[in-house]
Order: structure tokens, then sequence, then C-alpha cells
């Protein structure tokens, strides 16, 4: 359940567990605007700058953050990306932050699309886009003393907000603050109402040199702080190495797939001049070439570490997918999960709260509509649906500052160094020559990333086959969204004259050979055939005949009664992505981003995006042990 909200007879908001109210008594926008933002000398310190990053320790209604968005788009020398982190344990409902933005008419336009993406808050971390990817709202969900521990941000600035140490205490005790400080690099000035002589003595005692100045009436002194301590701060014993550049500089990425795109887009964004190569004549030659696939978030009871990456990547993606056309490139409508070994997989405590936004059991309208029995195990992925990943990878590499060069078979990678002796990355055809250079390397080939790299790491291919036909002008009884579990069936795709229907796919662990011969697309189209008996046992029969002509050979090749596709992913030994430097120390510039496995739509943007703040020494868009759990480091051998 959302934080609930009384709201006062002045249409201040109140705060029933802290007993106090949300805003000062002006309504907070002097505060946000006079306290926090100037009081952190914005916007003239992130002149010019690449990237401002900024941490708040109490996010409320986001007053501070559409303050500090509505500066940056205002000003003429923004930073070209603006990171804004927040911490809070108990989010308020989109409606009632909404409702507190009316107060403030000219911040209802940003307060509105911060709305619009307010869902979902589960405990743990949170990426929020806009501008294009160029305002990135980080919000870390749950205990602020926790959850600065684990991710340990850096930030260039510091909001120090929340109820009055009266009310919240744990927000301003020494443990927090400190908290505060390891996110801070030498520099890094602080904010806050508050001049409690404690807070004041804990912040002083973290390393800042602290001051008061005029406050904001009625209060009459505001607190200013830098973060200078007298001590060198120290680094963890185990810390990796450093891999992060001072500025944007040029860029490869091999891969002009949903993975290299995604890298390419996230580059981009920040600056980067970036050359995209693949063997292909256009992007998404490979397996993200797919007719229709499915992005959705994985569930489980103990909710494992890929339903956790599953839902960061369903946001990520859905921020993408917005470029595209809805309903011709791609459609939020929804997945119906018909979980066939009888478990709905939903964790107990989803039944209310942010947990209903991703994913809930399905009920019997819509159990109804897939011609399922009212009984089924299945659940409604609420923030899922369907999408031609080719469009996707298109707008991708649209992007200014990417090349795309098709056409580019590259053999293998030579580091070499430029004049002033800085390491240099060149991508090289079969016969030596030089296809591109740049200082950093990112090989998101697929099943053809190892051999660039050694073959450093296994990697599995697997060998699916897609099975699609189009659908009769009568589509009565086939279920108006798609339905995954054993396979999929993604029907309803618009195509020249009509819609298609896509069932599938196989998986073929070890196989990589295309194409296929014709006994195992007839073999292929059985094993969709019976996944899909199994899924959608009424739309099996009905397509049965179908199937069962391809799977005879019977029906000329021009116009064939169930069609193919395949193509070759690969996965990791532990089925995860595998993103980050190749090695930081002995390859400086060279990182990877591969193994996606069958789920690239719904993970290749965020480990592009991971990729990208591990590069530029952003906050993670994940929580760090999820980036953890994708990072190259997990696969070194201990000393």
């Amino acid at each position: 359940m959302s934080e609930p909200i009384d709201w006062m007879p002045d249409g201040t908001p109140y705060s029933p567990r802290f007993q106090d109210r949300y805003h000062s008594e002006n309504g907070g926008l002097q505060q946000a605007q006079d306290t926090f933002l100037q009081g952190c000398g914005l916007p003239a310190a992130w002149a010019g700058q690449s990237q401002w990053r900024i941490l708040e320790t109490g996010f409320g209604f986001g007053l501070n953050f559409l303050v500090t968005w509505d500066a940056w788009r205002h000003d003429p020398q923004r930073p070209l990306i603006l990171h804004f982190m927040s911490c809070e344990a108990w989010p308020v409902s989109p409606a009632d932050l909404l409702r507190a933005a009316h107060a403030h008419p000219h911040l209802l336009a940003l307060a509105q699309q911060l709305h619009d993406q307010f869902w979902g808050l589960l405990p743990g971390v949170h990426r929020l886009s806009f501008e294009e990817g160029r305002v990135l709202l980080t919000l870390y969900v749950g205990d602020a003393q926790a959850m600065l521990r684990q991710q340990t941000p850096t930030a260039d600035s510091i909001y120090l907000d929340g109820f009055s140490p009266q009310r919240n205490p744990e927000i301003w005790e020494p443990q927090t603050l400190k908290a505060v400080a390891r996110c801070c690099r030498r520099g890094t000035r602080l904010a806050t109402w508050t001049i409690a002589r404690a807070v004041r003595d804990a912040l002083a005692q973290c390393g800042f040199e602290v001051r008061k100045v005029a406050g904001v009436p009625p209060k009459r002194d505001n607190l200013q702080a830098i973060f200078d301590p007298r001590w060198e701060p120290r680094t963890a014993r185990d810390a990796a190495p450093t891999v992060a550049v001072a500025a944007p500089g040029q860029a490869l990425v091999i891969g002009a797939g949903l993975a290299g795109a995604a890298a390419a887009a996230s580059l981009a964004r920040r600056g980067w001049q970036v050359q995209v190569l693949d063997q292909g004549n256009a992007p998404a030659a490979g397996a993200s070439g797919l007719p229709a696939g499915l992005f959705a978030p994985h569930v489980s009871r103990d909710d494992s570490v890929l339903s956790r990456l599953s839902r960061n990547g369903v946001r990520t993606t859905l921020q993408a997918l917005a470029a595209l056309q809805s309903g011709e490139d791609w459609s939020p409508c929804g997945v119906l999960e018909h979980r066939v070994d009888g478990d709905p997989g939903l964790p107990s405590e989803w039944r209310s709260g942010p947990g209903n936004d991703w994913s809930r059991s399905a009920d019997a309208d819509t159990l109804q509509c897939a011609g399922l029995p009212a009984d089924t195990a299945a659940c409604w992925h609420v923030r899922a649906g369907w999408v031609r990943p080719a469009r996707l990878v298109q707008s991708l590499l649209a992007q200014a500052r990417i090349t795309w060069h098709p056409g580019a078979r590259v053999a293998t990678l030579r580091r070499t160094t430029d004049a002033a002796g800085a390491p240099l990355w060149q991508a090289l055809d079969a016969q030596g020559t030089v296809l591109a250079t740049a200082s950093h390397a990112i090989v998101a080939a697929g099943p053809g990333s190892m051999p660039l790299l050694d073959d450093r790491w296994t990697v599995r291919p697997l060998r699916g086959q897609l099975s699609w036909g189009l659908q009769p002008a009568d589509s009565a009884g086939w279920p108006p969204f798609p339905v995954n579990g054993s396979g999929s069936l993604v029907p309803h795709i618009p195509v020249p004259g009509g819609h298609a229907w896509h069932a599938g796919s196989t998986f073929e662990r070890g196989q990589s050979r295309l194409p296929l011969l014709p006994e195992e697309v007839r073999a292929s189209h059985g094993d969709n055939l019976a996944k899909l008996h199994k899924l959608l046992p009424a739309m099996a029969e009905q397509l049965a005949p179908t199937f069962h002509r391809a799977i005879e050979g019977i029906g000329g090749a021009d116009e064939p009664a169930v069609r193919d596709w395949a193509a070759v992913r690969c996965a990791s030994s532990d089925r995860l992505p595998i993103t980050g430097p190749v090695d930081a120390l002995a390859l400086p510039g060279l990182w990877v981003s591969t193994a996606m496995g069958a789920r690239g739509l719904t993970l290749a943007l965020l480990c592009g995006e991971l990729l990208a703040a591990r590069l530029h020494d952003e906050p993670l868009p994940l929580d760090a042990r999820l980036a953890r759990a994708l990072g190259t480091e997990r696969f070194a051998v201990p000393a």
C-alpha cells in the first residue's frame, strides 16, 4: 500500500505516520528553491558539466526534484545528464503526488510526467527517466541508511531533507549522516533547513565544514556544508579497479542487435561518438530480428535475482519503447502467463500494494478470454507486451552521435596506443584491414562475442525456431493479448493485409548451425505445437491442421501453411547477461555486453545503462547486488 496521507483544510499534505506536515508553512516551493537548489550553489555549480549528481534523503512529494528539473530545463549551461537520487521509505501514491503539485501550476506538467512513472515502487532501486534519458531519477525505496550503504553512489550535491529530527530521528542520526558522507567527493556541497546542534556536530565529525546561513522565512537560519575532511577518505580494501572515464570520448560497438544498440544509445546520450559495426546488411540481422517478441517480468515466490532484474529491465525497456509507434511497433497490452506447473509464482505480499502494479493473479474474465478454465494457475503481467525488436534497434541506432557500419565483419580486436601513449582499440577484418579505432570497444555480438575475446568465458549457443502464420479474418476465440508459459502465443501483430500470430520458440542448447535442415524445421514446428497444447489447448486444436500441413511438408514453398524464423542466441553458465569491463587492469577500455539468452527485450536496455553508469561513475540503474550479478567480475578466479 502507498503511504496514507491526510490533507489539511489549506491543502497541505500531512503524514499520520510522523504526525507532521510534508511541507513548510510557505508550501515548500521557496524552501526547494532557496534552501536546497541555491543552497548547493545550483545551477551555477553544474554549468558546462557532462553530468551532475544530486542526492536527497527524503523524496516526499518530489517537490525538490521538480524544482531542480525545472531549473535544469531553463538553464542554457545545464549538464548533459542530470542525476537525481532520492531515498524514500514510504512512497506516497501517484494520485497524492499529483494532487500536491496543483499548488505549483508551473510545475504541473513535470509532475504529470513523474506521476505517470510513479508506480510499482517495491523496496529496492527504481530508475525513472525523463527528457529522453537526460534527466534520471533514481529512487531508493527503503531505509535511507541501509540503501546508501548498499549503493554508495557518488554525489556532487546533497539535499539533506526529511521530517524534523523530533519526528523522524533516524534520518538525522550520526550513522545515517555517515552513510551520506560516504557518497561525497571532496567538494560536495550539502544544504538543509535544520540547524539542530546534533546534526551540525555529526556533519562536522563526518568531514563537513558547516556554517549557518540566512533561512527561508519563517526560519531564521539554514545550514550549508562542504565535504572537505582533514583526512583522506578510505577506500575498501577489495575495491575494484577504477573504470570510470574523465569525459565522453569515442567508442566502437561490435554488434547491432539489441545489446549493441542499447550500449551505443546509452553512450551516445552521454556525449560519446559511437561507431557500430555489424556483419549484417541491416540492424538486428541476427537473433534480435525476430518478427515479434515479448517483454514481461519474471515472477517467483522468493522474488529471485532474475525476478528483480526483470522488473528493472522492463521499466528501462518501457522508457525506450515510448519513442516507437504504439499499436504498430509495439503494444503495452499486458501479457497472461499460464503457469503450467500449477504454481502461480507470486510472492504472497503482492496481493495488495506496489507488487500489484507489476503482476497479479489472473481473474476469471482474463482466463476466459484466453479459453482457459477459471481455476487455471496464471498471472497477469500489467507492465508487459509485444514489440518488433528490429524497430526498437533501429530507433536506438537513429540517435545523434551514432554511425552505423553494415557489412563490417570483425575478425579480431587489436590493442594499440595513440601518439600520446593512450590506449586504443582497433577492430580488424579477416584481411587485417582496420575497420574502426576508438579508446573503448564494446563487444555485443551475441554468439560471436567470445571468439573476439579469446573465448574468455563459456557461453552456450541456443538455437531457436519461431512458428508463425497469418490469422484468419475471423479471429473469434483468439486471446486479445499474448500468452506465455510453455512457449508463447503472440497474436494480432499487424502485417500487410492483416494480422499474424507467432508461436514458440524452440530451445536447442548447444546448436548453432543455420539455416535449419528441412527435417529440423518440421520437427521444430512439431515442438512448438506441443508447447501450444500445454499453453492454450483450444488454440492448439484450432491451429493443429495448419501445423500438421507444415509438419508433413504439405503446401507450396511460396505460401506455406506455417512459416518459420530461426536464429541463434547465447547464454552464460548462470543464465544471466555478462556486462562490464573484460579485464580492467590488463585490457583497459575493452567492455562486453552479451549473453542475453531469451530475455534480450527485457534485459538488453538495462545492461546498456549499467555499462554507461559504470563508465561514468554514475548512480547504478539497479541494486548494486544485482549489478554484481551481471558483472564480468563474477567469473574472476580467486587469487
